[in-house]
Order: structure tokens, then sequence, then C-alpha cells
């Protein structure tokens, strides 16, 4: 496979895992020393990943609502061969969030060490 391939690969579980709450997919997308960060309340908020993960292991998924899947890719943007930031958009139930997902390969292959992300709208149906 080629790196791209594989990149696509890798944000697809992201997406997968969001979408599900399936905490077996987290685990494998995200680094185990990722942070999360935003600015959305006009401080900078940084939330390490066990939080994160507790956040999403007590959240309904949006599969279990039969919530249409709304997630893409917007751009990559390649760092070298082994690092590179995707932007993606997706909604988890009436919220549309912009992320900026910072992935590295290593020998486990790409996984997620820091997340940036913004609150872009609240859609009126969830």
């Amino acid at each position: 496979m080629s790196r791209d391939t594989d990149l696509l690969n890798a944000t697809q579980i992201y997406f997968d895992a969001l979408y599900t709450c399936d905490l077996s997919l987290f685990d494998q997308i995200f680094h185990p020393a990722c942070s999360l960060f935003d600015a959305d309340e006009g401080a900078i908020m940084v939330d390490p990943i066990s939080d994160y993960r507790q956040v999403i292991a007590k959240r309904e998924s949006p599969a279990s609502r039969s919530q249409e899947r709304e997630d893409e890719i917007i751009l990559i943007d390649w760092l070298s061969p082994a690092a590179a930031t995707v932007k993606v958009k997706l909604r988890i139930h009436a919220n549309v969030f912009i992320d900026h997902l910072c992935f590295v390969k290593g020998i486990d292959g790409w996984r997620i060490v820091a997340k940036v992300w913004h609150l872009e709208s609240v859609s009126a149906s969830s």
C-alpha cells in the first residue's frame, strides 16, 4: 500500500471510532500520549487522551441513533513520509466539528499524536 492509502485508512478508522464510539478502534488510532486542544471558549483548553477516551466511552454513538454519516477529509498536508496533518470535518449528533489531526507513522502504523478541534456549528437535526 502507498503512504496515501495507509493514511486514508487510518483517517477512516478515526471516523469509524467516533461514529461507533468503539474503544478498540479509538485505542488503535490514538497514540497513548496524544493530547487534544481547542480554544472555542476563548482560552486554550488541553485534554489528555485518557479524558477524551472517557467521553467516548460514555457517549451515545451516532451509529446507535442511525445518524447519517457526515465525515470528510478536507486536506492532507505532508510534513514528511512519516508525518502528516489531516484536516477533517464530521458531525457527531448535532455538532459539526473541524479537526486537525496530527498523524505520525511508527512501528504500529499511523497514529494520531495531537488533535486540534473546533466546534464549527450546531445543526438543527441531531
